[in-house]
């Protein structure tokens, strides 16, 4: 039996996009739930794009950009939040005198472990939905599609 979906008055068969789209809103919805709980309730879904991709040895905003896939005044906008908040700093970049390295700080470095285990307990509650088997089938046909893409 197809999956409908209702979008804007409209019925939509199973769309990926859609049920990609809704299934991330779910998993971010409950990250940024256990954020929230750990004392980080100021971050939002744009500044996920930095605490994925930095690095310890820091990482420029351009480099950002290129591995989040977004525009670069998405990524400097999300970067200055970042830094009010206190969980970035941008120091000089050692190879480069007319960049800026980013480096998480401490404060930072907290939400990592928080995010990952949030997103964990979202794959084991899923997998109890759905069987174990599947979720590893899923992953594996999306680590193949963007293998392809890229």
């Amino acid at each position: 039996m197809p999956v409908y979906i209702v979008v804007w008055g409209f019925m939509s068969s199973s769309s990926l996009g859609l049920l990609l789209r809704l299934v991330h809103q779910h998993w971010t919805q409950a990250v940024e739930a256990a954020l929230e709980e750990a004392g980080y309730g100021d971050i939002r879904p744009p500044h996920a794009n930095v605490f994925t991709f930095a690095r310890p040895e820091g990482i420029q905003v351009s480099e950002l950009t290129k591995l989040a896939r977004v525009r670069k005044q998405t990524m400097t906008q999300a970067v200055e939040e970042l830094e009010r908040l206190g969980y970035v700093e941008r120091r000089p970049d050692p190879d480069d005198r007319r960049a800026r390295l980013v480096f998480l700080t401490e404060k930072g470095q907290g939400v990592r472990p928080v995010a990952m285990a949030a997103g964990r307990r979202v794959d084991e509650s899923w997998a109890a939905l759905t069987g174990q088997q599947q979720m590893d089938d899923l992953r594996t046909a999306l680590r193949r599609l963007l293998e392809q893409l890229q």
